[in-house]
């Protein structure tokens, strides 16, 4: 295949179809809104799944070097009540299939795969025009527009590459995810720690819930479930972090103390994250010359799968690219045929972890769903 590849979006799927493109010897450049690679987090711990994360990290030819960035003893789960009693405590035990890695190190590892150049910074995508015959034009602010003859929108929940396919619009879940820290938990932030143990911590009421885990250096990083309308914040200037960080910790006023602190002595300023989610069963018509992978696609509430889905839809593309030469149009209905079936199964396959954490029974209803056993309210 000659025709060269363009990927709007340097996140996981988008650099996985870009790294196993280069494996095939295919040419790609990806385009990035980002002004540089380390110009913001990139998120927490990710459990990379055999079946499909792992998968996709093979046919990039990087599964040894992924070996190194897991976290031991990151598979230990712990759910606590606002009280902070421990209700269950599952240790890791060295058998686990979903290791943690840090999303960053992992992004940095699919970065440092490809060839220099490949990805273009501070390209922000701005409209996407077709322009006939499979090519469309891509604007982007402040920079000279591009033409491809075979466009991938890997950009995400906002896709500006979506529109082309399908007039779908991501809608609000009803939950906010506000995402905090403790740096150097262990000697500022101790009974926090220790609470949060050597993996995991679910900490959960109705309506709301802490999802914490242990990063490496110390680090403690904590997402703020709350279920509000979206309007609740439109009082409150998301600017001004000392309000947005009062407002998120009064939600958590009685709480014990060591739980409360995951939000009220945030080490950065709280980051405000409305969780927002495509229809279920979001499919479109084949357009010539363009498709979409990951959220783009398939944007549902976190469900520990959207990395691992984003990363397998990237490597499926880019093996079906590969095994179409000259057929662009046969690998790009190939690749949504799959990419559909495989989002339709997780999403039958959802036992409704996210709404159960922070449900009416909450945490008792989490309980019976990783015990098996009845819930007991």
């Amino acid at each position: 295949m000659t025709t060269p590849v363009t990927i709007i979006g340097a996140g996981l799927g988008g650099l996985t179809l870009a790294r196993v493109l280069h494996v095939h010897g295919i040419r790609a450049t990806v385009y990035e809104a980002d002004p540089a690679p380390d110009s913001r987090r990139q998120g927490g711990l990710l459990d990379i799944h055999p079946h499909n994360g792992q998968a996709a990290l093979e046919a990039a030819g990087l599964i040894e070097e992924f070996q190194k960035l897991i976290l031991p003893g990151r598979e230990a789960y712990r759910v606590m009540d606002r009280a902070g009693k421990v209700l269950l405590d599952l240790p890791d035990t060295g058998t686990g299939e979903r290791p943690e890695v840090p999303r960053g190190e992992l992004r940095q590892l699919l970065l440092d795969s490809l060839p220099a150049g490949t990805v273009r910074w501070g390209h922000k995508v701005t409209a996407v025009q077709a322009l006939g015959d499979g090519r469309h034009r891509v604007d982007f602010a402040d920079r000279t527009p591009v033409v491809a003859d075979l466009l991938v929108g890997a950009d995400g929940a906002w896709s500006r590459v979506r529109p082309v396919l399908s007039k779908a619009t991501p809608e609000y879940f009803g939950v906010y995810s506000v995402e905090t820290f403790l740096f150097d938990a262990e000697a500022l932030h101790p009974a926090s720690a220790e609470a949060v143990g050597a993996g995991s911590l679910f900490a959960l009421a109705p309506g709301k819930g802490l999802l914490a885990h242990r990063e490496g250096g110390g680090t403690v990083h904590t997402y703020a479930q709350l279920k509000k309308p979206r309007d609740w914040f439109d009082d409150v200037d998301t600017t001004d972090a000392a309000a947005l960080a009062a407002r998120v910790a009064k939600e958590f006023d009685g709480w014990a103390p060591a739980l409360r602190a995951l939000v009220a002595d945030s080490s950065t300023p709280p980051v405000l994250r409305p969780v927002f989610t495509l229809p279920a069963g979001h499919r479109w018509e084949r357009v010539p010359g363009v498709t979409l992978l990951g959220d783009a696609a398939h944007l549902r509430p976190p469900n520990g799968e959207g990395a691992n889905l984003a990363m397998q839809d990237g490597a499926a593309l880019g093996r079906a690219l590969a095994v179409h030469p000259g057929d662009a149009e046969a690998a790009l209905a190939a690749h949504e045929h799959a990419m559909s079936a495989r989002a339709a199964a997780v999403e039958s396959d959802d036992d409704g972890f996210y709404t159960i954490m922070i449900d009416d029974h909450a945490p008792h209803s989490l309980l019976a769903l990783m015990t098996g056993a009845e819930p007991h309210v």
